[in-house]
């Protein structure tokens, strides 16, 4: 069980995407008799409507001597769920707006998910939001 754990953790997943879908071939491969349906994004089913297929490849915040401040490939909680993607550079005050927190938890990075509502957001341990510097870029 642990070993399983160890492999599927790092994958990027929600419930869209290639890491939903490589999570259950991975899981298909333990269980055998597991059976797969994909059902097209924007398919109300019920009351709930499918949302639309999302898969990330990097994204990272650098400070202003380039310096990587998050990095997607070492935590993929370090970006919003269903985020969209953009590439520019930043004022700090303007950057902290759209980085998330658990405020009670100050080591803890949130699980932040946007299905519907389309936006970009980060998300970060409380401490590592103590950010200096003047200037930071972000891109995905």
């Amino acid at each position: 069980m642990y070993d399983l754990c160890d492999e599927m953790f790092p994958i990027c997943r929600s419930i869209t995407g290639e890491g939903v879908r490589k999570t259950l071939n991975i899981l298909k491969s333990v269980y055998l008799n597991m059976k797969v349906y994909e059902v097209p994004s924007v398919t109300q089913v019920f009351a709930w409507i499918v949302p639309k297929e999302w898969n990330i490849r990097d994204a990272t915040i650098e400070n202003s001597k380039g310096e990587k401040i998050i990095d997607f490939k070492k935590n993929n909680l370090h970006v919003m769920g269903y985020s969209l993607p953009s590439d520019k550079i930043v004022s700090l005050e303007e950057l902290k707006k759209i980085i998330y927190i658990q405020p009670d938890q100050a080591d803890v990075v949130p699980d932040v998910i946007s299905y519907y509502k389309e936006r970009y957001g980060f998300c970060m341990a409380k401490n590592q939001k103590n950010i200096r510097g003047k200037c930071l870029s972000y891109f995905y």
